[in-house]
């Protein structure tokens, strides 16, 4: 398939063409033309490398009354994302080859997006025993990233053997930084909203004290650590500290922690019901400084679909979790380009370049050279829309931004070679399983 957008703005303000054939970029530059190519109109929109997401909940198997491979790959390419890192918290648990290998070829098979299956850390999320860490990494999937995400491995000899495993073979773990005993029956942030609202409280300690003891950990092993959903100002302190001294840690932020604010729990809408939860606008402030200044490195979603029963309920028995792939580009946008902490090359590292380069995948860069994985969202800054659930393109529609105006549109999202999405709009499966046909390669 062949490719020409045309009048697109780069990451570095530059504006140029993009010829696109096959897999990869062929040219670059002005008054572009190729004969039968599809002729994109990018004048005005800002080109961005595939947008890479390290956290993504796509619950199957086991779960797909809450979410498929298909239909959060479906979500991901409508919000710009052409890869996704797929958590390990399915049912059966990814925590052998056969399981990962069957994401993996799920994946390659629906073609949305390319799809990258996270390995547990441990035997069925249980903390008691290491999953078949080598055995993941070896397979046809070749894991680098392990997590138990949505349980934190807390005991800390469990932690320190798998950090010591994936060195091997140049993985990391990727931690749920929550001390469960601290957090036992946890409804919200603690603090003075949780009293007056009478909700146990999830104090930010349960996050700063595992995070703490696990960068130790990485620099005692000289592991690499990564650390999930980062979301209090103490933790930026302390991953603050543990990069001055060298430790082999990163972090993300997911967009609503850069957004909302525990002030929205007063309503008891289980769409603000997530782990960890929203916090003080002190900590949202701090995440924002610390995104821009590096000390976090990437944005990813936390993208965690349920079906309606488990979120149209008391808050005290509704599930934690937000959809937020279709989202993630204009909130990022909303939260820390239009209020000046970013500009758009940086967007491009923190939701490209860089987690493709902490998941260890490689096609991603923000350069659009002649040659380069033909990976690429163009996205009109200059939009503005009502998040509505038309605009949710996954099973579930728990998203806590329905009714909210939400700056910036994905117009265009290139995979592989292949427009998934044109004008808005996904295009017809059997593009797309061609494009599939091109990622197994």
């Amino acid at each position: 398939m062949r490719i020409i957008a045309t009048g697109a703005t780069l990451p570095d303000g530059t504006t140029t063409d993009l010829l696109v054939d096959g897999s990869v970029i062929i040219e670059v530059g002005s008054g572009l033309s190729a004969h039968g190519a599809t002729v994109i109109d990018a004048a005005g929109l800002t080109a961005l490398p595939g947008l890479v997401d390290l956290h993504t909940h796509l619950r199957e198997p086991g779960f797909e009354q809450s979410e498929t491979v298909l239909t959060g790959s479906r979500a991901a390419a409508i919000g710009g994302f052409t890869s996704v890192f797929a958590m390990a918290n399915t049912s059966p648990v990814a925590d052998t080859a056969g399981v990962v290998e069957q994401i993996a070829s799920l994946g390659a098979r629906h073609g949305y997006v390319t799809v990258r299956p996270i390995g547990a850390v441990t035997v069925g999320l249980a903390g008691t025993a290491l999953s078949e860490i080598g055995a993941m990494a070896g397979s046809r999937a070749a894991v680098r990233v392990f997590s138990d995400d949505g349980i934190c491995v807390s005991d800390p000899l469990l932690m320190r053997r798998a950090l010591e495993y994936v060195k091997t073979f140049d993985g990391v773990i990727a931690q749920h930084a929550q001390d469960p005993r601290l957090t036992e029956g946890a409804q919200m942030n603690e603090g003075a909203l949780s009293s007056e609202l009478g909700l146990a409280g999830w104090p930010a300690v349960a996050e700063e004290s595992i995070i703490a003891r696990d960068v130790l950990l990485a620099q005692h092993v000289g592991a690499r650590l990564h650390i999930c959903h980062l979301s209090t100002a103490g933790s930026v302190d302390v991953i603050r500290w543990a990069k001055a001294r060298g430790i082999a840690v990163t972090a993300e932020v997911t967009p609503h922690h850069l957004l909302l604010t525990e002030q929205l729990v007063r309503g008891y809408d289980s769409r603000f019901k997530v782990n960890p939860p929203l916090r003080r606008e002190e900590d949202v402030l701090a995440l924002r400084e610390a995104l821009a200044d590096g000390t976090i490195d990437i944005v990813a979603t936390d993208h965690a679909p349920h079906p309606l029963e488990a979120k149209e309920c008391a808050w005290d028995e509704a599930a934690n979790g937000m959809v937020g792939l279709e989202s993630a580009l204009s909130v990022v946008q909303a939260a820390v380009v239009d209020t000046g902490y970013l500009d758009f090359a940086d967007v491009a590292r923190v939701l490209s370049s860089k987690p493709a380069e902490i998941g260890r995948l490689p096609g991603y860069d923000t350069a659009f050279a002649v040659g380069s994985h033909a990976n690429f969202t163009l996205y009109d800054p200059a939009a503005s829309r009502e998040f509505g659930v038309e605009h949710l393109h996954g099973k579930s529609v728990n998203s806590p931004y329905l009714t909210r105006t939400l700056p910036g549109r994905v117009v265009s999202t290139i995979h592989n070679g292949y427009a998934t999405v044109l004008d808005g709009e996904l295009v017809d499966a059997e593009t797309v399983d061609r494009a599939a046909e091109v990622s197994r390669g």
